[in-house]
């Protein structure tokens, strides 16, 4: 198993810019494909971003493509997600997700996941 820790998340205002982290710890890292996913109140979970282990293939979700940048830093356990030109609709809690398998057709499923953090709170303003 790994375990997984957000952090990052916070108010700001429309067109503002965040950080997230999502810090691992329990299982090589390296080895694993990597996932953010977001729930805003009354709505189900959605796929925003993944990579694989090696960083070197990057999925999208449409609403988030241009404006968010996924990476990770296999040296220090750690898988990013920078949001840039925020917007009210983005609004949620965000999770990072560890799937235990490479990523393929199914990247944008959350039973493709394993493993997922608390979550941290992501508002923004208008």
């Amino acid at each position: 198993q790994v375990q997984l820790v957000e952090s990052g998340g916070g108010l700001v205002q429309a067109g503002g810019s965040l950080r997230l982290s999502c810090a691992a710890s329990g299982r090589t890292f390296s080895s694993l494909a990597m996932g953010w996913f977001r729930q805003a109140p009354g709505k189900e979970r959605e796929f925003v971003a993944a990579i694989s282990w090696s960083g070197s293939t990057i999925y999208y979700a449409d609403s988030v493509k241009g404006r968010f940048t996924i990476s990770r830093d296999n040296a220090e356990n750690t898988m990013y997600l920078q949001m840039n030109s925020l917007k009210p609709e983005d609004t949620a809690v965000y999770y990072c997700a560890a799937a235990f398998r490479p990523l393929n057709s199914d990247y944008q499923s959350t039973y493709k996941y394993g493993s997922w953090g608390q979550g941290t709170q992501v508002t923004v303003s208008s």
